[in-house]
């Protein structure tokens, strides 16, 4: 008596059966493909709708036009490191090279990227190449979010609307006094720095 089964022993009447459920498990198998094609099709449409969130992604130095019009040829570079920042990149084999590099990628807007090169003769500056830079305002322009701002309220209250608002508590309470001013003490300190 075998305990394990083995499907060429099986009854004649059984063998039948055995090919329905092959034929169920192909169909189901063609029927799960088409699915699956049908869907990437369909995943377009979808797509379009909903978009995964992209973190903004902003790299180096935004260098502006008005910044490298301040530049004057001879300023040392210091000078011209308080103008436009520390270098994204000061290569040691080009010791008299600058590169400022600018990359910003936000969702729903085209990435913007910028190269600016400042070249040294020494410890002066020389000359500065580059892409075209846009002034600050056209860049913050270029920054919309498309977001829907409300309208700003005016933060200072007027005199009416001050006493408007104290009468409906009672009365407006007296100005505070003015401090008093303080009387200089008699006692004598050392001087900060010493005699010369």
């Amino acid at each position: 008596m075998s305990v394990f089964f083995n499907p060429i022993s099986c009854s004649p009447a059984a063998r039948p059966y055995r090919l329905y459920v092959r034929l169920a498990l192909l169909a189901l198998a063609s029927v799960a493909l088409a699915a699956c094609s049908s869907f990437n099709s369909g995943s377009a449409s979808v797509a379009g709708i909903i978009t995964p969130y992209r973190a903004e992604v902003v790299q180096g130095n935004f260098v502006s036009k008005e910044q490298v019009e301040a530049l004057r040829p001879g300023m040392a570079r210091a000078q011209v490191k308080e103008i436009l920042g520390t270098p994204f990149v000061a290569s040691a084999f080009h010791a008299d090279r600058w590169d400022y590099v600018f990359t910003i990628r936000r969702q729903g807007i085209e990435a913007q990227s910028r190269k600016t090169t400042v070249f040294f003769k020494g410890d002066d500056f020389d000359r500065v190449e580059g892409d075209t830079l846009p002034s600050e305002a056209e860049f913050v322009a270029t920054l919309d979010s498309n977001r829907k701002l409300g309208k700003v309220p005016v933060l200072e209250a007027t005199e009416a609307q001050l006493d408007a608002a104290q009468s409906k508590q009672g009365n407006r309470p007296a100005q505070p006094p003015a401090p008093a001013p303080v009387a200089p003490s008699g006692v004598a300190y050392p001087p900060l720095e010493a005699p010369r």
